[in-house]
């Protein structure tokens, strides 16, 4: 019998698990897993995560006292439990994880890395290594600075929110870990742009990626490229040969129940024979080459807003738990 396209996509690629669903990574039995504050939000509000969402919040309460309000606390939670969900995934999966920087930190240098510091100093608390972290930051100038800074450290870095090859030669210039382009919502600007579809090879979004593939492997960066936001097979069928692959597992599950024959896409060598020109990369490069891509700069700035809207809503959601957590139990809370 034929093998489905999961298992030949793992031939090529490593597989991610783009689900902060534990039961989902179980399934499917993912390389890696990647998480952002949507993914936690919709995690954390089903019933069998109830009692780590609990226990987060009254861990952080203690740590505040009585005297922080509830959004004080709510705020903490979201940092702690996205490292509760982190250690919870490294159980199951044998790679790593990426646990997300505050998108609304996301133009600042200092604070991202603050914030990064203080993620992976709970994860050595926990004894987790740091070769199984990676911490996520959006691929601003200024996220990029902060990630140069960490990884001389030792902290792993996964660019996300990436739509433009500016974006991705400053993030390996700067020798980061991984990056994350984001294929489908490349994809809708497209669509909403042209009123056209795109199919297969002429998707905007595996354009970009295979692009940044090519230059990479062209050029030898150690960076790796991890492509994410899928919206059908046909654009994960294209990138098989890609470094990584972050999938939903709506889409695991569809790879799974295919069969056929999936041919590899990407490859390193043939990249390197390709005629490709270095781009000399520096801040006023990065911000001619951004001005100039209305995608990449419309896609940068509405996905900082709605991660950061996401982080609102679930800081909401915490701080509703947290009441009524108080509420029921005020001696114990």
């Amino acid at each position: 019998m034929p093998k489905n396209l999961l298992e030949q996509l793992r031939k090529y690629t490593t597989v991610v698990a783009d689900t902060g669903d534990f039961e989902a990574m179980e399934q499917f039995r993912p390389t890696d897993a990647t998480t952002n504050p949507s993914l936690i939000a919709a995690a954390a509000q089903m019933p069998h995560y109830q009692p780590l969402v609990d226990g987060v919040l009254r861990d952080a309460r203690t740590e505040l006292g009585e005297a922080a309000t509830d959004q004080a606390v709510a705020n903490l939670a979201f940092q702690r439990l996205a490292v509760a969900f982190g250690k919870k995934i490294l159980a199951i999966i044998p790679g790593r994880v990426s646990t997300e920087v505050d998108a609304r930190l996301s133009y600042d240098t200092q604070s991202t890395i603050a914030q990064a510091r203080a993620i992976i100093a709970q994860y050595d608390a926990a004894g987790v290594g740091r070769d199984r972290i990676l911490i996520k930051i959006a691929s601003t100038w200024e996220g990029i600075r902060a990630a140069e800074v960490l990884e001389k450290e030792g902290i792993h870095c996964n660019l996300t929110l990436l739509f433009g090859l500016h974006q991705a030669v400053a993030a390996a210039e700067a020798g980061v870990t991984l990056i994350s382009p984001f294929v489908g919502r490349i994809l809708d600007w497209y669509k909403k742009d042209t009123g056209r579809d795109f199919r297969g090879s002429d998707d905007p979004g595996v354009k970009s990626v295979t692009r940044i593939y090519n230059y990479f492997k062209k050029f030898g960066y150690k960076t790796v490229v991890m492509g994410a936001s899928f919206r059908n097979l046909g654009e994960i069928c294209e990138l098989a040969g890609c470094d990584l692959l972050t999938i939903s597992p709506q889409l695991l599950a569809e790879l799974e129940a295919t069969p056929g024959t999936l041919p590899r896409k990407l490859d390193a060598k043939a990249a390197q024979a390709m005629a490709i020109e270095r781009i000399p990369m520096d801040k006023d490069v990065f911000d001619a080459m951004h001005a100039a891509d209305r995608m990449a700069s419309d896609k940068l700035s509405e996905g900082i807003e709605g991660f950061s809207s996401a982080l609102v809503k679930l800081e909401k959601l915490l701080a509703a738990r947290l009441a009524e957590l108080e509420s029921r139990t005020p001696a114990t809370v």
